[in-house]
């Protein structure tokens, strides 16, 4: 946008490349939103919206929350499906030269929100990937909060329905072969209460997905994790890590087996 201030330039930068998440801009003591993710947010979570110059006619939506409090409106937002990416300052402002420099340090979604204020100890937080590939459907599952990570294949939607059933996943993610084979989604979402997004095409590469667990188990092939005679489980669980990776932009040493 023409004649938006530093700032909210870099802001819409970051907006602009996570379009599908609420955006939490660190400020000073307050992670602030803007625009449609301040009116997003403000009606979520209760939120008073009130509005800063940013260089436009009109003064832009915006609502806050203090950076110490920000677990619990978290919590509140991925209960309700929503995605949000923390865009952290990487400086100290009194330092910094010019605009203060930000980055991307994580997504929070459903399956990967950590915060022990959100977690009930005494159950998993899983996130499932789903992979339809021909007449088999290839499942993973993953609780990055304890570092487990299964996998497995099965070819009929009961069976599908047993392993969700079973593991109670609060995020779901899957394939678009899965998403528009005619399975009741919103029935499924509905009884078993999770978010569902399906994800681009990239995450599913067959190639990749191979690669990416070879490089994080440290193994030659896949029949080096019991793997070798499952493709579309492998694409599945491939595709989960890469997911973690992209949300949580650290290198999941926890998860060993």
């Amino acid at each position: 946008m023409a004649g938006l201030s530093p700032m909210m330039a870099h802001y819409m930068e970051t907006k602009e490349q996570y379009k599908d998440c609420l955006l939490f801009y660190r400020l000073g003591d307050f992670y602030e939103m803007f625009f449609d993710d301040a009116v997003t947010t403000s009606r979520e979570s209760e939120l008073t919206l009130t509005g800063k110059e940013c260089g436009l006619e009109e003064r832009a939506p915006m609502c806050g929350v203090p950076y110490h409090a920000v677990d619990s409106y978290l919590y509140k937002l991925v209960q309700k499906g929503y995605k949000v990416v923390i865009a952290e300052q990487m400086e100290d402002p009194k330092q910094a030269k010019g605009l203060v420099k930000r980055e991307v340090i994580r997504v929070v979604t459903p399956g990967t929100i950590t915060s022990a204020q959100a977690l009930d100890e005494t159950r998993n937080n899983y996130l499932m990937g789903i992979v339809s590939l021909g007449e088999r459907l290839g499942i993973s599952v993953a609780d990055i909060s304890t570092g487990e990570f299964l996998v497995t294949e099965v070819e009929s939607e009961r069976a599908l329905a047993d392993e969700i059933n079973k593991f109670s996943p609060s995020e779901v993610v899957c394939n678009d072969a899965f998403a528009m084979s005619g399975m009741d989604l919103e029935q499924l979402k509905d009884r078993y209460q999770f978010a569902f997004y399906p994800l681009d095409a990239r995450f599913f590469q067959e190639e990749g997905c191979r690669k990416v667990l070879r490089e994080h188990f440290k193994v030659g092939s896949m029949e080096g994790l019991g793997l070798g005679d499952y493709v579309c489980g492998t694409i599945a669980a491939g595709a989960i890590l890469q997911y973690l990776y992209e949300t949580q932009k650290c290198g999941l040493d926890h998860i060993t087996t």
